[in-house]
């Protein structure tokens, strides 16, 4: 019988890309990781990692083998939470992915009162992109995934995850002080026309709602700084760099 334990390390190399990623998650030692992985082509008589480059890869055996792992420990996790529930009593692990404003200004208040009314419960956070945290959830690494989805930029959600909305977020807009559109109520699209503007990098949430809803209103963004960082994006609107788009 496959021991389970080494399914588990060789499910981590999947999810995590790496030994280094595994061990990291699982908080076990490198060496560690990749000594269960040798036990585990011992059991099945079967090469799991080869060496690519200056890292190492799973095998196609390896893949299959770790989507089977994966199936496995959900099965585990569920059987366990089933015996809880049973004893009336919410116990075991709670992993939570949410993005940074989330992370600020919603959870904190939910945590405290998880942590005083069911103590038993192991309740983790990850501050993580919108887009990683639904990936994170579809593997199976964490179990809630909190993200923002906008309109104008949909937030797909693979097969097998449910959804439900839990609030609106409204957007602020970011001015330096004495800006011709400080102190407004509001502002239309086509008066950002010939603004320089500070956002996050390519790639996340906030940057391509910002560009796809400026695209709407016939013209393309003069993006001059790019910060992941809302404190960053903050200081440099302050100095009058740019202005900025920011959730609340």
């Amino acid at each position: 019988m496959l021991d389970l334990a080494r399914l588990r390390a060789l499910h981590a190399v999947f999810v995590h890309g790496s030994v280094a990623g595994a061990a990291s998650a699982l908080g076990y030692t490198p060496s560690a990781v990749s000594q269960q992985i040798t036990k585990l082509e011992r059991e099945t008589r079967t090469t799991l990692l080869e060496r690519r480059g200056r890292g190492v890869a799973l095998t196609e055996d390896a893949l299959r083998l770790a989507g089977t792992a994966q199936r496995l420990l959900a099965i585990m996790e569920q059987a366990e939470t089933e015996l809880e529930e049973r004893r009336g009593l919410p116990t075991g692990r709670l992993t939570i992915a949410a993005f940074a404003s989330a992370a600020r200004g919603l959870l904190p208040g939910v945590l405290a009162e998880l942590d005083r009314e069911h103590p038993a419960l192991d309740v983790r956070l990850d501050e993580v992109d919108p887009h990683l945290s639904v990936d994170l959830a579809a593997k199976g690494v964490v179990d809630l995934a909190v993200a923002h989805d906008w309109d104008i930029a949909p937030l797909p959600a693979p097969e097998g995850l449910a959804q439900a909305v839990i609030g609106l977020d409204r957007c602020d807009l970011l001015v330096p002080e004495g800006h011709a559109l400080a102190g407004r109520d509001g502002v239309r699209r086509e008066e950002l026309a010939r603004e320089r503007w500070i956002c996050q990098p390519p790639g996340t949430v906030c940057h391509d709602w910002l560009v796809r809803t400026l695209r709407t209103a016939g013209y393309e963004p003069d993006i001059r700084h790019r910060a992941e960082e809302n404190h960053t994006q903050l200081a440099l609107v302050a100095a009058g760099l740019g202005i900025a788009m920011m959730p609340r």
